[in-house]
């Protein structure tokens, strides 16, 4: 089957591939721009493999609430220059949506469209974290979403009972900010606490502590830790002088989650 010039601009439109690389898939193909399309997904997907060793520590991180529901959908990427394509940002638009209706596992539903996008970019294209947020009934959503460089670097998640929206948000800023690993201290496992803990000590016996005092010091040192890496602990980002946990009041925090690119 002969092509035309016109056949070779619409394969290229259609999957983004290289003006010669359209023109050796149809001349492969007979022609037949279906075959082409199958042809140029194969070949992109073997290079795409040959990329599998890259780092691809760009990318974005896309966020939605609807009503009560929230979602945050990171798409990585190896540049830059590609996580602030529009076609990248569109991709993480979609899975985010697709997320909220139906949760996380329905990004599964978009793998032929990330191996397009693998060809088109011509880059290592892959999902990162995924969070779906469904809040119980009465409970709020809040939500705030860092922008750099004209894409989302940086999303929190956050359900509240007894919350205003505002003081969700608040929040959600703050642990933007202060990056919380944690809720409170009876969430941190007890093998994050002993290695800590022995850190502390051989910190303070570096420092030449008496060692009846160690213990003493190790355990304020801990303290210390903790107000660093439990939200409900952490100092307000906006007022130092006030703890998250003053900060909400008789509301609560049921549970948070963020994601970052880098």
């Amino acid at each position: 089957m002969a092509f035309t010039a016109k056949d070779v601009q619409s394969l290229r439109q259609a999957t983004g591939a290289g003006m010669m690389d359209c023109k050796k898939a149809l001349e492969e193909t007979g022609g037949n721009l279906d075959d082409a399309k199958q042809w140029l997904r194969e070949k992109g997907l073997a290079a795409s493999a040959k990329r599998d060793d890259r780092e691809n520590a760009q990318g974005l991180v896309s966020l939605d609430v609807q009503g009560a529901t929230g979602a945050i959908v990171k798409l990585k990427c190896e540049t830059d220059f590609v996580a602030g394509s529009d076609g990248f940002k569109a991709e993480g638009d979609e899975l985010v949506k697709l997320v909220i209706a139906k949760g996380a596992d329905a990004v599964a539903e978009r793998a032929a469209q990330l191996e397009d996008l693998k060809i088109t970019l011509k880059e290592k294209i892959e999902m990162g974290e995924v969070v779906h947020m469904p809040a119980a009934s009465g409970n709020v959503v809040g939500s705030y979403i860092h922008i750099q460089g004209g894409r989302g670097v940086n999303g929190v998640l956050v359900e509240m009972s007894g919350a205003s929206d505002e003081l969700a948000h608040d929040v959600a800023v703050h642990i933007a900010f202060a990056r919380p690993r944690y809720l409170t201290q009876a969430d941190v496992p007890a093998d994050v606490i002993d290695k800590e803990r022995a850190t502390l000590e051989t910190l303070t016996r570096n420092e030449g502590k008496p060692e009846q005092a160690i213990a003493k010091i190790v355990e304020g040192r801990l303290s210390g830790f903790f107000k660093d890496i439990c939200l409900l602990e952490q100092a307000y980002a906006k007022d130092d002088k006030v703890t998250i946990k003053q900060l909400i009041g008789g509301a609560s925090i049921v549970r948070f989650a963020q994601v970052e690119i880098g």
